[in-house]
Formats: structure tokens, C-alpha cells, sequence
């Protein structure tokens, strides 16, 4: 029997992940141990023929969030069972099982439960007045204007795929439009962060798709827009020392000592690496692999260099702590 279904208390509300780790005590104990992932922190469950007997928690940030859960219950003939329940590496759970001490089961045999090193640091690492910097709860605050940001970028994806480049600019200027027009009656924050910065970019691929009908021009206007928006982030650095877009950007971090002078330069250079590129693959591919690249395909490198350049906005926060 899957007990997915069974909450304690402690654990109400929907985890953004669910890790189900079966095992047996001989033919008599059918036991499950359930870690769930939330923006909180991870939850963990034991339970035995059913019936949940232990759970354990460990918030998101801060010394007690890379501890090891450990989930004890006595068994109906007295011995002492203990679980314990933890990362085996960036992305995977596992578990130990004892009873009376002794071994009895392993999830990942020859895996060692500990959280890793590199991840705990972050984790761990506190601000100069004390409080962590790791705060995932910025993303919760930041939920609605990401997930905006998100819908629009889906919706040019298809309006291109089904009609062409033009349409879809036309329609991401549109959309972006009817949101600034909503946002002056709703209290929800739609446009919060970088979601007005990028309608400010929809527009103006909106206009570069008005003057261009040549659809291998209009292929440029990725690199045309991210060379514009790579400008904007540097003067916003250089100049403004990151009060404009850095503080934008802030909001969709999940770190408290970010700096947003160095956030906004490190998003600059970004946007320009990520504009040559979509200059390469517009000139050197079909108009159906550009479409494929530039919505899917160049997510795993701007990863890569927006993890770059967040770590390089937390340098002096690290070398300050480690003072």
C-alpha cells in the first residue's frame, strides 16, 4: 500500500516533491519513509503497517538544515527501531534502516547520507547581522510576477510555432500591454521584479518585427533585444550601481546578500554571450531550429552563466563571512 495519501499535522500542505523509500521487517512490517521537499524546508515521515510513528523536519536555511533526519520507533516486540533519512547527493534521498543498532536496510547501498558539502555551505552561510542568506521564502513573495514571466515566454513559444515571428511579437507587445492595464486594479503584483522589464522588451521586438518583414532578419531580434537589455544591465551597474534592474532582479533570489550592482554587470554580460549566440544559430540554422534553441535549447548555457554570475554577486558576502 502507497501511504502518500497520510498527513501529520506538521506536514499539511502540497510539497513541491514527495521521495517514497519502501522497506521490510521480515514478513510482519510493511514500512515506508516519505521526505517531502518544500519552500520550507524538507518533512519527513515514518510509517509502519499504515500507521505514521515518527516524522522529523529541517527548515531550508540555517545550521539545522543540513542535519540528517532521524525517525524512531519501538517496535510491538520491543527492539528500537531508527531511520535515518537524508541527501546522497544534489538531487537524490536515501535511507539507512537499524533495528537494535544493527544495519538491516539500505536505500543506496554504499551511498553516504550526508548533505553535500558544496550545498551545505549555502545553506548554511549567514549574513553580517546574523540571519541566513539563503531565503527561499523571496520566491514565494515573488510567485505570481515569476509565474507571469513564465506564462508569456510559453505563449511566444506556441504563437511562433503556429503562425510566425511577427504574430508572436505582436502578441507578447499585446499581452504585455493588458497587463500594465491590469495591474493598476488588482493589488496582486504582476509586474513586479524583471516582468516589466521584459514587456519593455516585448515591445521593442514588437517594433523590430513592424519594420522588418524578412524573417532571417527578424531572427536577429534576439540578439538585437539582448544587446539592448545586456546595455540596460550595465548601465544600470556601472551607473546606477545596481538600483534598478539589480533590485529587480533581487526579488526572483533566493539569497539575502546578493549585490545588486554586481548582479546587474553579471546580467549584462550574460545578455551579451547569450545575444552572440542566438546570432550564431539565426544565421547558421533553419528558422525551426532557431525556434527550438531559443526557447529550449540555450536554457542549460544561461543557466550555467546566470548561476556564474549570481555566485559572482555574492563574493563579497562569502569573503566577508569567512572574515
Amino acid at each position: 500500500m502507497d501511504p502518500t495519501g497520510t498527513h501529520s499535522p506538521a506536514t499539511t500542505g502540497k510539497p513541491l516533491w514527495v521521495y517514497k523509500r519502501r522497506f521490510a521487517l521480515g514478513v510482519i512490517h510493511e514500512c515506508w519513509v516519505l521526505v517531502e521537499s518544500r519552500m520550507s524546508g524538507l518533512a519527513s515521515r515514518l510509517i509502519v503497517d499504515g500507521d505514521e510513528v515518527a516524522h522529523d523536519r529541517t527548515p531550508a536555511s540555517g545550521p539545522d538544515a543540513v542535519r540528517n533526519h532521524r525517525l524512531a520507533h519501538r517496535l510491538p516486540d520491543g527492539r528500537a527501531l531508527e531511520v535515518e533519512a537524508g541527501y546522497i547527493n544534489w538531487y537524490n534521498i536515501g535511507i539507512a534502516v537499524r533495528v537494535d543498532g544493527a544495519l538491516v536496510h539500505e536505500s543506496h547501498p554504499g551511498k553516504a547520507i550526508a548533505f553535500p558539502a558544496r550545498l551545505a555551505r549555502t545553506m548554511t552561510q549567514q549574513r553580517g547581522d546574523g540571519q541566513p542568506a539563503y531565503d527561499p521564502d523571496k520566491l514565494k513573495r515573488n510567485k505570481v510576477p515569476i509565474a507571469v514571466d513564465i506564462a508569456t515566454g510559453i505563449l511566444f513559444f506556441l504563437v511562433a510555432k503556429f503562425t510566425d515571428l511577427k504574430t508572436a511579437a505582436l502578441v507578447g507587445a499585446a499581452v504585455g500591454i493588458a497587463l500594465l492595464v491590469v495591474q493598476r486594479f488588482v493589488k496582486v503584483d504582476l509586474v513586479g521584479g524583471m516582468a516589466l522589464f521584459g514587456i519593455v522588451m516585448l515591445l521593442v521586438s514588437a517594433g523590430f518585427a513592424i519594420a522588418f518583414e524578412d524573417e532571417a532578419v527578424i531572427k536577429q531580434r534576439s540578439t538585437i533585444v539582448g544587446l539592448i537589455g545586456a546595455a540596460c544591465f550595465l548601465f544600470d551597474g556601472l551607473v546606477l550601481k545596481g538600483r534598478k534592474l539589480g533590485a529587480g532582479l533581487n526579488r526572483y533570489m533566493a539569497f539575502a546578500d546578493i549585490d545588486e550592482r554586481r548582479l546587474a554587470i553579471g546580467m549584462g554580460l550574460v545578455g551579451l554571450v547569450m545575444a552572440g549566440g542566438n546570432s550564431l544559430v539565426a544565421w547558421a540554422f533553419s528558422t525551426d531550429f532557431w525556434l527550438v534553441y531559443t526557447t529550449f535549447l540555450d536554457i542549460p548555457v544561461s543557466m550555467v552563466l546566470v548561476l556564474w554570475a549570481i555566485g559572482w554577486s555574492r563574493a563579497p558576502a562569502r569573503v566577508a563571512a569567512a572574515r
